[in-house]
């Protein structure tokens, strides 16, 4: 794993000379290495160690974070909702679909259920809730909040789960083994539950045997008004008998769905039979169905009002209430039976197709969420997919989803057949993730602990050095223990800091005793400083000398350099710098002075030459421009091999030789076509 540590200087930078050998490699500066190249001087500065904290050495990492703090991170989306209606199914509390009686029964009676209702509550007060529900309520006014409790209870047993789950692999216990410990609390409401799904059943099964009841009934009403026809009774009396019947048609409770339609046509139809077989006064005829027809006008209106209503759920249950007080009213007179029928019919079609339009918007909008719950199904698997190896790329991964599950939750409800079955996959994928990354921090936990043993084992070998005298050997010694610790990964940062000041205590000890030795050489630097410079300025102002005496001056002027000791560590690149100087202007003078010897001696022997004859002159000529051409090929030759030394180990080394040498041939040939030109002058 990459980290931002400073990097600390090489061994071979501090070995060689004694001025190097006080350098704390820990420290912010080192001396610069090379300086004894000329005369020796590198002077031991030894100085107050500053050591950088481990922590400094990685600042900026995110690498640094505890393992056991981010192996323990987990996602910050709640599903707590979700995974509660899973434990609940899991645990098999599960309800069958809501009844047509219990939405009514519910809408009349129940108080405002969900979360706000049970939040803060604890297990036992939600048992107590429940248990006051079925002693005081209709088992069929409280499906809703059963569910909503269900819910709350599986929300704070999951919680207690997870947290004696995480103290059993705490403790070193393996995963698969773990098993929660019974829950007094859950077995309670499990009996509680089995209660009310037994107090339901026998509700709907008595509904159903009622409904049965009054299919007879209602059968047996027709039955009755069957025989009304054609019976021998006065009029009143028939009339009285029909009345009668009607009452207890209304007063009859529902009946099996499947029969409502046929059961309320051959009841219509026998009553318009009766109405035409007793031919009652056309006065009574006319009153009976004037208040059927103003009835129906009303349940037309009432169903044309209920188009306006934008609740298209509740408008299609008050529509279905309309519609039985319809079958419930007589008849109209023929003129009006038909107009009424379709008016009526047109408003119910209406909100029929409303409310169909309704579902299937919800439908399609559901049919979208799954697309989109799947899409970000296959996101979370291709991300448990990947082989993540670095701290960085599981927590950058870790973070991708986060999003994801938030995504995940601002999106609704799948189909109800798939609701339960996408999220049973989303989880899967969360968990197979952090699942991985719980077992890449357990690798990364044990690899820390393995580099704190490691560490420790340098401390001791730090801290057996810390009273060494042998200055040299010890420094390269504690240069090699510190990058050996840069070599080892980090450990927890419980124990991060407290390893690192051990160390950089012990290798502070060796420094500290190191400083004071060499501190008492900082006086004869100073001296030696004054004494060089004094040596510079007398070099300066040698420049005749050299000319007149040669390379003796230079080289006595190198003996004293030499001699001259150390100066400080600050001043030894500008003196050393000037020092080159001062030499290169010596020898350039030393170089003229030379030049101009070997001219004199060759104008001399020219003078010899003319006197032996023009044809000593031009052999001499001959003989200077031939080896001018030879040391053109000889310098082409050499550029050339550059090109191929390039290519080569080692070519610095051999490049550089192979240009002085082209250097001296150009020296030498500038020097051979002066002469020429002085032959060549000579003979004008």
């Amino acid at each position: 794993m990459a980290t931002e540590n400073p990097t600390l200087p090489a061994p071979e930078e501090l070995a060689g000379t004694p001025a190097q050998e006080d350098a704390n490699p820990m420290t912010d500066t080192t001396p610069a290495a090379g300086e004894a190249t000329q005369g020796g001087d590198a002077a031991p500065r030894a100085r107050r160690a500053r050591i950088r904290p481990e922590a400094e050495m990685v600042a900026g990492s995110e690498e640094f974070s505890d393992v056991e703090e981010e192996a323990a991170a987990m996602p910050s989306v709640d599903f707590s909702d979700e995974e509660a209606a899973l434990a609940a199914q899991g645990a098999g509390l599960e309800i069958e679909d809501e009844t047509a009686e219990e939405a009514a029964a519910e809408a009349l009676s129940a108080p405002a259920v969900g979360e706000e209702r049970f939040a803060g509550k604890s297990k036992e007060e939600l048992l107590a809730i429940f248990a006051a529900l079925l002693a005081e309520r209709p088992v069929q006014s409280i499906r809703r909040e059963v569910e909503a409790l269900k819910i709350a209870f599986y929300r704070i047993r999951r919680a207690e789960v997870e947290a004696a789950r995480r103290t059993f692999l705490g403790q070193g216990g393996d995963e698969s083994a773990f098993t929660p410990a019974v829950d007094g609390a859950e077995v309670r409401l499990k009996e509680l539950f089995r209660d009310y799904r037994t107090r339901r059943d026998e509700f709907i099964a008595s509904l159903e045997a009622e409904k049965e009841a009054n299919l007879r009934t209602k059968l047996a009403i027709i039955e009755e008004l069957r025989e009304l026809v054609g019976s021998d009774e006065t009029l009143n009396h028939t009339f009285t008998r029909f009345r009668e019947l009607q009452q207890r048609w209304k007063e009859t409770g529902p009946v099996p769905q499947p029969q409502v339609k046929d059961l309320w046509e051959t009841y219509n139809l026998h009553v318009e039979n009766f109405y035409g077989f007793i031919k009652i006064n056309k006065e009574l005829r006319d009153l009976d169905l004037k208040k059927n027809y103003e009835l129906k006008l009303s349940l037309c209106e009432q169903a044309e009002a209920l188009v306006a209503d934008e609740q298209a759920v509740e408008s299609f249950r008050k529509l279905q209430k309309l519609h039985d007080e319809w079958r419930e009213a007589g008849p109209v007179a023929n003129e009006y039976k038909e107009a009424l029928w379709e008016r009526f019919k047109a408003a119910s079609a209406r909100i029929n197709r409303r409310h169909q339009e309704h579902f299937e918007a919800l439908k399609a909008e559901q049919t979208k969420n799954l697309a989109l719950k799947t899409e970000l199904c296959a996101a979370a698997e291709e991300l448990t997919a990947q082989p993540l190896t670095t701290r960085r790329e599981w927590n950058r991964a870790s973070d991708r989803l986060l999003e994801i599950q938030k995504t995940w939750k601002s999106i609704g409800f799948a189909p109800k057949k798939d609701n339960n079955r996408i999220y049973e996959r989303f989880r899967t994928a969360c968990d197979r993730f952090f699942e991985a990354k719980r077992r890449f921090y357990a690798g990364l936990k044990s690899e820390m602990e393995h580099n704190l043993a490691l560490k420790i084992e340098l401390c001791e070998a730090a801290e057996a050095l810390a009273g060494s005298e042998e200055w040299k050997k010890t420094t390269d010694e504690l240069i090699a223990l510190q990058a050996r610790w840069k070599q080892v990964g980090l450990v927890s940062r419980r124990h991060s800091d407290a390893v690192w000041k051990r160390f950089r205590a012990a290798c502070d000890r060796f420094f500290e005793r190191k400083s004071a030795h060499f501190s008492s050489v900082d006086d004869e630097h100073g001296r030696n400083l004054a004494l060089k410079r004094a040596l510079l300025d007398e070099m300066a102002a040698a420049v005749d000398r050299v000319r007149a005496e040669g390379y003796d001056v230079i080289r006595d002027f190198q003996r004293r350099w030499g001699e001259i000791g150390f100066v400080p560590i600050k001043q030894k690149e500008a003196i050393q710098k000037r020092y080159k100087a001062v030499a290169d202007a010596l020898f350039d003078a030393l170089r003229g002075s030379e030049r101009d010897r070997s001219m004199n001696r060759f104008r001399e022997r020219v003078s010899a030459l003319k006197g032996a004859g023009e044809r000593r002159v031009r052999s001499e000529r001959e003989r200077l421009g031939s080896k001018v051409r030879q040391l053109e090929q000889e310098i082409a030759l050499l550029e050339n091999n550059i090109g191929f030394f390039a290519k080569s180990k080692n070519a610095e080394a051999l490049v550089a030789d192979v240009r002085a040498k082209i250097d001296r041939a150009r020296d030498e040939m500038r020097s051979l076509v002066e002469k020429v030109r002085l032959l060549d002058s000579e003979e004008k």
